[in-house]
């Protein structure tokens, strides 16, 4: 997979894929709130679905802005979040040169990736299923990716999030959002750890683990990895 072409504007462009049920809708909203209500920066956020109501394609396309946005559909995104394979599939040749890469490790299989992208994975769904529904994964996934991009500020989405899901779900949600963070803060500091470690080769020629109470994160590359 090689990357498509470099960012060009200030906008930053994020695409969320994954099919219907996931509340991939649910976490482009989150992100739209948490850059304009908590960042006061502009936001725009285009939703589509496939035929089916239920289990179909599924995709939130954000726009995030210092400026008034012209154009709301995502064409090169700067961040991609994958749920699925499908969405994986269709949409990670558009991610731009420098790109950052997020996915569900059990619900997406990516080969090859262009060496410019930054590439991270996490188990989501498995850990939103240790919380007590699969329905959490997206929030899990939210948390992670506040670990390693900066569109919008960590506290400002984790806030965005608390405030968009039903009260009595608040603190389990919570919980998620945080599980996601402290997996990808582990996965930063395994990475530190090596580029630091004489000898190692770089993170691209060793594999560490940390334990965390995420649960057992370890890089391989620039990717994430669960290890039982």
């Amino acid at each position: 997979m090689e990357a498509g072409p470099t960012e060009t504007t200030g906008e930053k462009q994020i695409l969320m894929a994954g099919f219907g049920g996931q509340g991939i809708v649910l976490m482009g909203s989150i992100l739209g709130k948490a850059a304009t209500i908590h960042d006061l920066k502009h936001a725009t956020m285009i939703q589509a679905y496939g035929p089916e109501a239920r289990g179909g394609s599924c995709s939130s396309q954000v726009i995030i802005s210092e400026e008034e946005i012209l154009y709301p559909y995502v064409q090169h995104p700067r961040v991609l979040v994958c749920m699925s394979q499908e969405g994986f599939e269709k949409n990670i040749a558009s991610l731009i040169a420098g790109g950052l890469l997020i996915w569900d490790t059990d619900l997406v299989q990516t080969g090859d990736l262009d060496s410019q992208w930054a590439a991270y994975h996490i188990p989501a769904t498995r850990f939103a299923e240790k919380l007590g529904t699969r329905m959490m994964a997206n929030i899990v996934m939210l948390g992670f990716l506040s670990a390693f991009s900066d569109v919008v500020r960590p506290d400002s989405l984790r806030e965005a999030a608390l405030s968009s899901v039903p009260p009595k779900t608040k603190d389990k949600n919570a919980e998620a959002f945080d599980r996601g963070r402290e997996y990808g803060e582990a996965i930063q500091k395994s990475r530190t750890k090596l580029d630091e470690s004489p000898g190692t080769g770089g993170v691209s020629d060793a594999v560490t683990s940390t334990e965390t109470g995420a649960g057992s994160a370890a890089t391989a590359t620039t990717a994430g990895a669960e290890t039982e």
